[in-house]
């Protein structure tokens, strides 16, 4: 007997002052829905999170972000939480949800949402003071069509691939940097008992873990995951790509989403589309595009010298950072382009687990940011990743409400979006 299927609500947003959104259920679950939200009262809620996230421009900021913002406590999270339900959950749309929960049915909203609001973390928003999003729905976002239906887009599938190797690029040293400058080390000395070190070790008991390593220490601030080396490891064949490292998200108002990097061991004689920094040439959503393309005699196209498998995970600041764009052409998108079905990315600058131990006083076995790795890495290997990221998000949530100390804080958890095609 198999199971019932998951009802599935797609829901699409447009800027025009005021924010239009629309929504269908698939099979006709209930009727279809629209609604004009004012463009005031979205705006002010999308403030309001802005002012709760960390901003990279503001000299200590993420230290304010994590003492006195909004998502250091749970009552002051709450208010951001319950001011973007009154400005972006119409009341028909809440309706249906509620009578699906009330059903003991937990539905899957499929986002797209508009420039205006993709930093928004749907999971926490709250249309009751005992509810949140995440309670009653699991919640992922739309790939940009343009992308998924492109003429020489080659799609590669989760059943037909999940056995092939994970390539893991894992906080990669970048030249010209030290560990503590600002493209340096993102989870710090690796001990081999932390959560992401064994979850390492037991892809290489698996055989399973590329790069082939005898320590699984040795995956951890490698000096030769470049693209060339991330090339020849995505050639070879792979189920899944996770990156743990830094980007560098272009600016919505620049209007240049491709220009979005990835900081891999690359040097500046690095061929590419980007402007090295120091020893350093980022990897750039256009090189992922569009390869060597007008850079080299004999060029080739980006999804032939990354082929993207079924499923990656860009664990980075502002990695999802091209849903911001009107014509979202950035990393995210990159990896949709050359053959993913689903990507895991964040909507902001995440803090890092000695953030977390020195800023905000976590306690110092706290690993928050592994954690999350973690779990984000094992909704990967799952057959229904939504669902399972989902299930992972209610524990947060869940300890949040009973702990309400920062290290389970939404600043962390809620950052995640799994995009979809």
């Amino acid at each position: 007997m198999t199971a019932p299927q998951q009802p599935t609500v797609i829901v699409r947003m447009a800027d025009a002052g005021d924010l239009y959104m629309s929504w269908r259920w698939l099979g006709n679950v209930y009727g279809q829905g629209a609604s004009m939200l004012p463009g005031t009262a979205v705006d002010e809620a999308v403030a309001q999170l802005a002012a709760a996230l960390p901003n990279p421009a503001e000299p200590g900021g993420l230290e304010r972000v994590m003492t006195t913002g909004a998502f250091a406590s749970y009552d002051s999270e709450y208010l951001v939480a319950q001011a973007l339900s009154r400005a972006l959950l119409p009341y028909g749309l809440g309706a249906q949800l509620y009578d699906l929960h009330v059903r003991g049915i937990r539905p899957h909203i499929r986002l797209q949402p508009s420039p205006r609001v993709a930093q928004i973390p749907w999971e926490i928003i709250a249309p009751d003071p005992d509810l949140r999003l995440v309670d009653i729905a699991d919640i992922s976002l739309l790939a940009p069509a343009s992308i998924v239906h492109g003429p020489d887009r080659t799609a590669r599938t989760w059943s037909a691939t999940r056995r092939l190797p994970v390539v893991a690029v894992l906080d990669p040293r970048v030249p010209g940097f030290r560990a503590d400058s600002a493209l340096g080390s993102v989870l710090g000395r690796m001990d081999p008992e932390a959560p992401l070190a064994q979850r390492v070790a037991e892809y290489r008991a698996q055989g399973r873990l590329v790069p082939a390593v005898d320590d699984p220490i040795e995956v951890f601030r490698r000096t030769d995951i470049d693209r060339n080396w991330l090339s020849e490891a995505l050639r070879g064949g792979a189920s899944r790509l996770t990156y743990v490292g830094h980007v560098t998200a272009a600016a919505p108002e620049s209007g240049q989403s491709e220009a979005s990097e990835l900081h891999l061991a690359c040097a500046a004689e690095s061929i590419g589309f980007a402007t090295p920094v120091r020893a350093h040439r980022p990897l750039s959503a256009k090189d992922l595009l569009l390869g060597t393309y007008t850079l080299a005699t004999d060029p080739t196209a980006g999804p032939q010298l990354w082929p993207i498998p079924s499923r990656v995970a860009l664990i980075a600041c502002e990695s999802g950072g091209d849903m911001r764009f009107s014509e979202a052409l950035g990393l995210v998108a990159a990896m949709i382009n050359g053959g993913a079905e689903l990507v895991t990315a964040s909507r902001w600058p995440l803090p890092t687990d000695l953030a977390f131990q020195r800023l905000a006083a976590a306690p110092p076995e706290a690993h928050p940011l592994q954690e999350a790795i973690c779990a984000i890495d094992t909704a990967h290997e799952h057959p229904d990743p939504v669902t399972t990221l989902a299930a992972w998000q209610r524990t947060r949530l869940t300890t949040w409400r009973t702990e309400r100390t920062i290290e389970h804080s939404p600043l962390l958890w809620s950052a995640f979006a799994t995009i979809q095609t």
